[in-house]
């Protein structure tokens, strides 16, 4: 299929410039006023059609759009990741809501999965024509498309580092995530991804330029577990502070947590009250 979209792009292109060369020559030819008159519709049509194929909207990979937005969300925060609490939990990344009118910080927070052997796809705000959607993350088998997003901590804007799952338990790759020294089910796998420094937070229109490979095609169509309801109620508790939006705060209170509920901290690793107020320190810096 895009095969076949290039192609009678490129052609449609050719006869584009093929007109704009000749179209005076045409117009002021001895023709009908008729047949003028179809070949300014044709012409019309075409400069329409080419225009259509050379926009660049976001991918659509058939998840629910669940929230819109007409102005684009902000570039993503970067920040320390607070040290894993226990075994068995999985990092989700910090990503941008929306609530009616400005977007707010939701904090990067340690979680556990729903079951072993799944993996979290996080979600992603794509540009479509003329607004702005998000696709919600997903728990699943294998982590999925989630639009070219450069999340760090593993998620590179295309599959996972983070670690992996044998014998139902979960494998820790240190090189990119932060467990502290009381798990020891860790592996070293070095990923060197300094050189992305895309920190966009969306994909098409001016933001990540990135179409789903094979695998995550598959990913996109495996069983899907939707957000836990402690997530959601994360998101939703992070669009009731008044310091985590981006109108307010540019620089969110926090920007990461060790857990739901538990301790939040600065972009530097500070730990920090709700609201701003200083703790004292915490974490260390992102990799």
């Amino acid at each position: 299929m895009e095969k076949n979209k290039s192609s009678f792009q490129e052609k449609s292109f050719l006869m584009k410039a093929i007109i704009a060369c000749r179209s005076n020559d045409l117009l002021n030819t001895n023709l009908s006023f008729d047949l003028k008159k179809l070949l300014v519709v044709f012409m019309i049509f075409l400069f329409g059609i080419t225009s259509v194929f050379g926009q660049n909207i976001g991918h659509r990979d058939g998840a629910s759009i669940t929230l819109r937005a007409q102005i684009a969300p902000p570039a993503l925060l970067d920040y320390v990741q607070p040290p894993c609490p226990g075994e068995g939990y999985l990092w989700t990344p910090g990503y941008w809501g929306w609530n009616s009118n400005d977007y707010y910080w939701v904090p990067g927070v340690w979680v556990l999965p729903p079951s072993v052997n799944v993996l979290w796809t996080p979600g992603y705000w794509g540009f479509y024509d003329n607004f702005y959607g998000w696709n919600p993350g997903y728990w699943g088998p294998q982590v999925g498309y989630y639009g070219g997003i450069n999340y760090g901590f593993g998620y590179f804007g295309s599959g996972f580092y983070g670690g992996r799952w044998e014998g139902g338990r979960f494998m820790y790759n240190t090189s990119v995530w932060h467990v502290g020294r009381n798990i020891h089910n860790t592996y070293i796998n070095k990923v060197d991804f300094a050189h992305n420094g895309n920190r966009a937070s969306f994909n098409g229109g001016q933001g990540v330029r990135y179409e789903p490979n094979k695998d995550e095609m598959n990913g996109m169509h495996d069983n899907r577990i939707p957000a836990s309801r402690e997530q959601m109620e994360h998101e939703k508790n992070m669009g009731n502070e008044v310091g985590q939006f981006h109108n307010t705060n540019p620089r969110p209170a926090i920007h990461s947590m060790n857990m739901f509920g538990g301790k939040g901290f600065d972009e530097r690793g500070r730990e920090m009250k709700m609201g701003g107020g200083n703790r004292g320190e915490g974490g260390r810096g992102r990799r």
